[in-house]
């Protein structure tokens, strides 16, 4: 067993504007951002299993990043990280516990979160402006070089910024859920990927956030 510690180690994100667009609609929309914090690395297996007694991935090891875990089940693990480490909850839970869309994120706590897709790609990016932030063997682990396995974090180099696995290994979900009248309740997942909040895959894990008190 490693130290979660360092699976929690949040990197200080400076702020900016972000392009994002949508091919299906050929919509485009600028963002701006206010400073956060983002984890270096996606949430472990063993982070995972250290708050929630869970271990839901279908590769077991413990600097795995976790997967097959839905974007509810990220949302809760969340709450119950913030919890345990003294932070305000960042997300408003149904008290039925049922998995519905009336979920609210109370934007002035301090606790864990998920990246908007806004902030994820400013994030990934880390100033850059060309398809990956340095050359791809270097950076990720994909098809051409992964053996078709999901490969332990922080294995590849980190962008500028200090930031592991921001391409390539897993997927992460993201906040944002897309217009329901174009995509149905779909959560983004980082790139052009979307899918319903309550499917698990076992390509798709997460990153913890944090918003920075102003």
């Amino acid at each position: 067993m490693g130290d979660t510690r360092a699976a929690q180690k949040m990197i200080d994100v400076p702020p900016g504007q972000v392009t994002l667009s949508d091919r299906r609609t050929q919509r485009s929309w600028a963002v701006e951002l206010a400073p956060y914090r983002l984890a270096a690395v996606p949430v472990t297996q063993q982070l995972y299993a250290e708050i929630t007694d869970l271990r839901p991935s279908t590769t077991i090891g413990d600097l795995l990043p976790v997967e097959s875990v839905s974007w509810w089940d990220a949302v809760r693990f969340c709450n119950a990280l913030s919890a345990r480490d003294g932070f305000t909850p960042a997300y408003l839970l149904p008290t039925d516990g049922d998995d519905d869309e009336t979920i609210e994120w109370d934007a002035s706590a301090d606790g864990y979160r998920l990246p908007t897709e806004a902030e994820w790609e400013h994030a990934c990016r880390a100033g850059t402006s060309g398809p990956h932030y340095g050359e791809l063997d270097e950076i990720a682990w994909h098809r051409a070089n992964s053996q078709e396995r999901i490969h332990p974090v922080g294995g590849k180099q980190p962008n500028s910024w200090g930031l592991h696995d921001m391409l390539g290994n897993a997927w992460d979900w993201c906040w944002d859920v897309y217009d329901p009248e174009v995509y149905g309740s779909s959560s983004v997942r980082r790139t052009s990927r979307r899918s319903h909040p309550s499917y698990r895959v076992d390509d798709v894990g997460f990153r913890l956030a944090r918003s920075v008190p102003r």
